[in-house]
């Protein structure tokens, strides 16, 4: 029997269900020489603001127990230069290429961003990162300024604002710093996002004992890896029963077995990050891997497995 792996996200047509995070796939031609880019179900470019972006200073990275802080601080080139000399190398993967985009200065710069995209044809479709912790303000700089997605008016301000700007397919990122994620979802499909992804980064901090300063030049960074899977997983689920759009799961997937947990939480397609750090070839191999997996259960479409999960709660 042949599998179907194929999923629609809003107007958006994906091969398959499998796709590269934000921030953890470089401009796609990183990856080349370790597997064919054609492959993947989608990439998700590195989140751009308007204005060119230096990020936050270094040490911005360091491992923990079964993952990784960062706090790159969205380092980019800015929109220009994005458009003019990375979006034509990721067009070249051939594959269908969402532009995750941020605002330094509120909701005015979402639009902005999203109405410029909204004309180019290379785009596929828009992600609004409305969750990154790692933006600073200029006056608290050992402080995160409070996220959009930690308030769902917020969430649902902008939200409707950007999809005023655009008729591609519109995707939230949501954080897991919250206390009721569920509550940012719907917020989300109220306004008209298409889909929500999830989750961001979980708020972490490491301290090197010998020179009892943190690891993370910031203080605090974005915990991700294995680590987080747990959460991400109990907040996929917690979201898909709340919601009726498309959930794009994200969170320590590493094979197989764990992007196999996220569909049957309810998630419809997943996003592949940490993982590429240590195995440029994982978002193939688990590709590979969900297609043997189907046949060997006779199941004929990845949509069946979304919300599978067994749960008398």
């Amino acid at each position: 029997m042949k599998a179907k792996l194929s999923i629609n996200i809003g107007k958006l047509k994906l091969k398959n269900p499998v796709m590269a995070a934000s921030g953890t796939f470089g401009y796609a031609e990183e990856f080349s020489g370790f597997m064919d880019l054609k492959k993947l179900g989608a990439v998700v470019s590195k989140t751009i603001t308007l204005r060119p972006r230096q990020g936050n200073p270094p040490p911005r990275t360091c491992e923990t127990p079964a993952g990784m802080l960062n706090s790159i601080g969205l380092e980019n080139p800015g929109l220009d230069a994005f458009i003019n000399c990375k979006l034509p190398v990721l067009v070249k993967t051939g594959v269908p290429v969402i532009v995750s985009i941020a605002s330094e200065s509120g909701w005015p710069e979402f639009v902005e961003l999203a109405g410029c995209l909204d004309k180019l044809k290379e785009v596929a479709a828009i992600e609004i990162n409305i969750s990154c912790p790692n933006i600073r303000s200029t006056k608290h700089k050992a402080q995160s300024v409070k996220l959009i997605s930690q308030d769902p008016k917020a969430t649902y301000e902008v939200v409707k604002a950007v999809r005023r700007a655009t008729a591609k397919t519109l995707i939230t990122k949501l954080s897991p710093n919250v206390t009721d994620i569920t509550e940012m979802a719907m917020a989300a499909e109220r306004a008209g996002s298409d889909a929500v992804s999830l989750i961001n980064t979980v708020t972490g901090m490491s301290v090197d004992v010998a020179t009892r300063q943190p690891k993370i030049a910031c203080v605090t960074g974005g915990l991700s890896g294995p680590a987080i899977r747990p959460i991400a997983v109990r907040m996929v689920w917690e979201v898909y029963r709340k919601i009726k759009i498309p959930i794009i799961g994200m969170g320590g997937i590493m094979d197989t077995a764990s992007a196999l947990e996220f569909f049957m939480a309810g998630a419809s397609a997943i996003s592949i990050g940490t993982a590429n750090f240590i195995n440029p070839r994982a978002a193939a191999e688990i590709i590979t891997g969900l297609e043997r997996f189907l046949i060997k259960n006779k199941i004929k479409d990845i949509r069946q497995l979304i919300g599978s999960v067994k749960s008398e709660n």
